[in-house]
């Protein structure tokens, strides 16, 4: 924490302390939040009510001091409608926009992500190209983009922070995703004073593991979305979801493992799931999902493949666990943390 405490410091000094919290409500940006006032004790939140929070989310924030709520200029259904349905991962459905999109100024990217080169014959990492197994969302009779979340949650508070002046600090782990653990390395660690959008992650180097000790140490509240915290096998865990985020996201649901979110929100929030289903049109977009050329056992491995469920819960069957992006950052950078505690 005195780490924490110190890149938050460092960051208000910076910005003469004109600085925000950006406050989802979540168990993240709870704990980031209550570390911020114990150096900052006035400092603002500011939460973006984008229309896709748990209820309960939304509860727990209206107990919260000192929160300023923005809202998008746009739903969530009218964000699918004219831009496209959030789909496998933020990178996959860029590429997939960009593809179904054509443009004179994204022709050279387009062949990058269909041939993992340049039209010149360059070879580019393989990590420019849309993999094999996604191209048949090419043919989806639905739009797919990545941009949701710009227009829902980024556009809102960059608006806020515009008009207010002030500097954000984010929840955001390293060891959430490939993308963030990269963001923190190019950007220069927890606070990234020359990044294209200046900001502070000083929970950056933190795991979820340490999000859970923190809030079973210290007793602060949170959002009962997630119920309890308990130990099991040597480690923390909620005994109700575990990760919130927005609710009707299909980012990346193929990757877990037995009862999906989706799933799962048929079980805890029927009327929602049945909105997300039906009047969202998400239903159309998993049964496309579910490639019934693959076996039912899943052991071609495609995430296509259907699992065995009820009519009005749909859901596409997990990947392989892959070493965790997090694992990936120590293998490079493994005295980093130590150093950094």
């Amino acid at each position: 924490m005195a780490w924490a405490r110190r890149r938050i410091q460092e960051w208000a000094a910076h910005h003469d302390d004109e600085v925000f919290v950006s406050f989802s409500g979540g168990k993240d940006s709870t704990v980031l939040l209550n570390i911020v006032r114990s150096v900052l004790p006035d400092c603002p939140a500011v939460f973006a009510d984008t229309g896709l929070e748990f209820p309960e989310i939304k509860d727990f924030v209206r107990t919260v001091p000192g929160v300023i709520t923005v809202r998008p200029k746009k739903t969530f259904r009218e964000v699918v409608r004219d831009l496209g349905y959030p789909v496998v991962s933020k990178d996959i459905s860029k590429k997939l926009w960009r593809l179904r999109n054509p443009t004179e100024a994204n022709a050279t990217i387009r062949y990058v992500i269909e041939h993992g080169e340049t039209p010149d014959g360059e070879k580019r990492s393989k990590a420019n190209l849309l993999p094999d197994k996604w191209r048949y969302l090419l043919k989806a009779p639905f739009e797919i983009s990545d941009r949701c979340c710009d227009a829902l949650k980024k556009q809102p508070i960059n608006a806020w922070q515009r008009q207010s002046k002030k500097w954000p600090i984010i929840g955001t782990l390293a060891a959430d995703s490939r993308i963030r653990t990269h963001a923190y390395l190019v950007n220069g660690g927890c606070n990234a004073y020359n990044a294209t959008y200046p900001k502070s992650t000083p929970l950056g180097i933190w795991t979820e593991q340490d999000v859970l000790h923190y809030l079973k140490q210290t007793s602060i509240p949170y959002s009962s979305i997630y119920g309890d915290i308990v130990e099991e096998n040597g480690l923390l865990r909620t005994t109700g979801e575990t990760r919130t985020g927005c609710i009707f996201c299909l980012f990346g649901i193929h990757m877990q493992k037995g009862e999906n979110r989706i799933q799962r929100l048929g079980r805890t929030h029927p009327k929602l799931h049945r909105y997300c289903l039906d009047d969202l049109g998400e239903r159309e977009v998993m049964n496309f999902m579910r490639n019934p050329t693959c076996p039912a056992d899943g052991s071609c491995g495609c995430v296509a493949t259907p699992q065995v469920t009820g009519p009005a819960i749909i859901g596409p069957i997990a990947r392989p666990t892959e070493i965790s992006p997090w694992d990936e950052f120590k293998k490079q950078f493994g005295a980093h943390k130590e150093a950094a505690t």
